[in-house]
This record gives C-alpha cells, structure tokens and sequence, in this order.
C-alpha cells in the first residue's frame, strides 16, 4: 500500500469507528429507558427527544465542517498562529450559539416538541428528557469546533478515542442515575450532560500533551479581527444553508413515506437505516478528504492534491459497489437485524433496486463534499444542494400520481445523483489547480 492510501487510512477509520459509537448509544439509551417504569411511554421519549436534538445538533454540524477546512489549510501552509486562532474563532462561535439555545430553551424546546406526535405521556417524558440534557449544550456544540479543528490538523484518533471515552461514560452514568439514583428518564439525560463535558475535558487533555506548545500563539485580538472572522462566517453560512436544505430533503422523505400508509413508511424507514449504514462509512472517507485537500490547498501542492482526490474517490467508488451488490443480494439478512414483518419485508423487496442505487449515487457526491469542504468552496456546495433540491421535489410532484412510492425514490436517488453531476461540473471536474487558485484568490 503506498503512502497516499496509507494517509487515507490513517484519517478515514477513526472517524468510522467514531460513527459507528453513535447507533450503538442510542441503542443503549433505548434499552435503558426501556426498564423505566413507564415502559412504551418512555422509549417513544428517547425517540422523540433524541430525534429533535440531533435535529439541532444536525444543524450546528456546519461549526465541525467549516473549521475543518480552514484549519487543514492554515496547517498545510506552515501558518500554526492562524491554526490558534481558528480554534479561538470556532469555539467564540461555539459558546455563542450554545449560550442562546440556553437562554431561548424553553421557546424552543416547546416548538421542537410539537412538532413530534406521540402520546401525552410520552411528549410529559420527552420534555422532561429535553429540559434536562439541554445544558449540556455548550459542551456538545463546543466538541464540533473542537473535532473539527482535530480533523483539520490531520489527527482523527483523537476525536475517536474522545468519542469512545464519552459514550462509554454516557452509558455508566445514564444507567447509575437512573437505577441507583431513580431519576427516571431525566437520569439519561443528565448521563448525556456529564458524558459531554467529559468530552470536553478529555479534548483540552489531548490537546495540552499534543498542542500545548500553540498556547504562545492564543491572541483573542487578533483571533476575532473583522476580515477573517467575516471569512468565517461566510463559510460557515453557506454550510448552514447547505445543511437545512439537506434536513428539509430528509425531513420530507418521512414526510411523505407516511402518506402512503404505515407498511410502506416502516419499509421505508428500514432501507433508510441501510442508507444510514452506508453514509456512515462513507463519512469517514469525506472526513479524511476534508483534511488532506485543505492541507495540500494550503500547500498549494498540486500534484498531492490530485493524487489524493483520484484515491479518495478510487475508495469511495469502492465502497459504494461493495454496499450496491450487499444490499442487493443480501438484504432480506441484513433487514432480519431489525425484525420486521412479513408485510413490511414483502413490501421493502419492491424498492430494494432503488436502495441498491443509492451507494452508486452517492460516491461522488460524498467524497466531493469533503474536497470541496477542504478546499473552503462553500459556495460551490450551497448553490448545488439548492439546485438539486428543486430537482428533488420537481421529480416527486411530478410523477407521484403515476409512480407512487417508486415516485420519492425516484426523487431521492435523482437529487443524491443531481449533487454528484453539479458538484463535478461546478468545479470542473475537481481540478487540483483550480481548487487552488480559488482557495488562494480567498484567501
């Protein structure tokens, strides 16, 4: 293997064992609530509860990736001072969202809940769930800005190894408060707050024993100058943009599943787990690229910069045939994890050709993601998804009255298809030249 793949490797698997931690928590959190007294109520909770914080999760996620790229390409140039800053910039905005979710948490978690259906004991659970893990929320939107810039200075293990300690702390004090300390449901929820903080802390050790030797260059003046913090909210507000239209999309999906009955809803929410299964791994990939191309655009390392894009989406590709021909061919195997019913494993068979497409869709549209995120073309990011968006509804309003359910997959595989065509033709086909032209002329 050479020294390309290698670094590829280097970075892509932490952050797929880092993903993988995350079902593995809610399925701990699941179980535990599970033993609560109130049985059902309290696992429609979680649910409830964990779906609308990462919904705001989800949306502050645009802090991990825009400090990604920035911090790649200020180590890539040699330029430590700026590395600094950018972690003083990306924590400032860190603590600022978190300190308004905290003062507007009550509007906020009212509107959040109602949104959600369920039973009046399980939206009472679900509130006293959200009220409480709400303070964890400057650790948690702190430890975005904070991987980030980990991920930016080429290091993936250290998020993963913070990640593991996290979760394994979530679940030894969700299940000590709620068993030894009879918290109920809200004892999940303060396991969550402690796990964070001790993510926090677990981040600032690393970062003493591997960076304290940047402590020199903290310079809160100069960190928080107009130009690059404007810089840095210009990127970070494409990326927001980007990532609402990506949850409108998802969030519509369901939407839609459900007016075609509950058989085909939980058959579409099964193949969408697999689709989760695949965007997992693949992640890992577009995290390593958001790291090497913004270094070497830092650099202005043309010929790594290419050599790392052809691997990057060699390995993508990859991927995406393995996940085509396993969902295929081996799905019914893969669904049994999940113990549907007859009718609904009948009724995923019709779709299973679209969930298949779905992998070889999305190897280009993942993977530019992460070069483009390095290379800090936000824009270019932000316009495609718009377009791709308006595809998306287009083709399901279109056919939905002949097509049916077909319909939204259509819809679905098309706009993760439209992404991958735009991103390449708006960027011509990622030439390594012109990413660093662009990234210069920015800069």
């Amino acid at each position: 293997m050479d020294r390309m793949n290698r670094s590829i490797l280097k970075l892509a698997v932490p952050n797929i064992i880092s993903n993988i931690t995350i079902p593995l928590l809610g399925m701990a959190d699941t179980a535990i609530a599970g033993r609560l007294p109130e049985g059902a109520a309290a696992i429609g909770a979680i649910g409830i509860g964990t779906t609308v914080f990462n919904m705001i999760y989800w949306m502050c996620g645009f802090l991990r990736m825009g400090t990604s790229g920035v911090t790649a390409q200020a180590y890539g140039a040699r330029d430590l001072r700026e590395c600094t800053r950018i972690l003083v910039r990306s924590m400032a905005m860190a603590l600022l969202l978190s300190l308004l979710l905290l003062l507007f948490r009550h509007p906020a978690g009212r509107f959040a809940l109602g949104l959600m259906s369920g039973s009046e004991g399980a939206q009472a659970l679900a509130a006293e769930y959200f009220f409480a893990r709400i303070w964890a929320a400057p650790a948690s939107i702190s430890l975005f800005a904070i991987h980030g810039w980990f991920i930016g200075m080429q290091n993936s293990r250290t998020p993963m190894v913070v990640s593991l300690v996290s979760n394994a702390v979530n679940i030894l004090f969700s299940a000590l408060f709620v068993f030894r300390c009879g918290m109920g449901i809200a004892g999940v929820a303060w396991g969550t707050v402690v796990a964070q903080y001790t993510g926090v802390a677990v981040s600032c050790i690393f970062w003493a024993a591997g960076y304290g030797r940047l402590a020199k260059y903290f310079d809160l003046r100069g960190s928080i100058r107009l130009k690059p913090m404007m810089r840095f909210f210009h990127i970070n507000k494409d990326i927001f943009l980007r990532t609402l239209c990506l949850v409108a999309a998802f969030t519509f999906f369901t939407a839609a599943s459900s007016r075609f009955g509950d058989t085909v809803l939980a058959a579409n929410t099964l193949l969408m787990q697999l689709f989760t299964l695949f965007s997992y791994l693949s992640d890992g990939f577009a995290y390593a690229a958001e790291s090497l191309a913004g270094k070497y655009v830092g650099a202005g390392n043309r010929h790594s910069l290419r050599a790392a894009v052809v691997k990057l989406f060699g390995w993508s590709a990859g991927i995406a045939v393995v996940f085509a021909a396993a969902y295929l061919f081996a799905w019914p195997l893969i669904l049994s994890v999940f113990n549907p019913s007859d009718a609904v494993l009948d009724t995923a068979r019709r779709y299973i050709g679209w969930m298949a497409a779905v992998p070889l869709a999305g190897c280009v549209p993942f993977l530019a993601d992460g070069v483009l995120l390095g290379a800090t073309r936000t824009k270019v990011l932000r316009n495609t998804m718009f377009a791709a968006a308006a595809l998306y509804f287009i083709l399901y309003f279109s056919t939905v009255g002949i097509l049916g359910n077909d319909a939204l997959w259509l819809a679905f595989v098309g706009f993760i298809a439209a992404r991958g065509i735009l991103l390449l033709a708006a960027t011509h086909n990622l030439d390594a030249g012109r990413l660093i032209a662009a990234a210069q002329e920015r800069s």
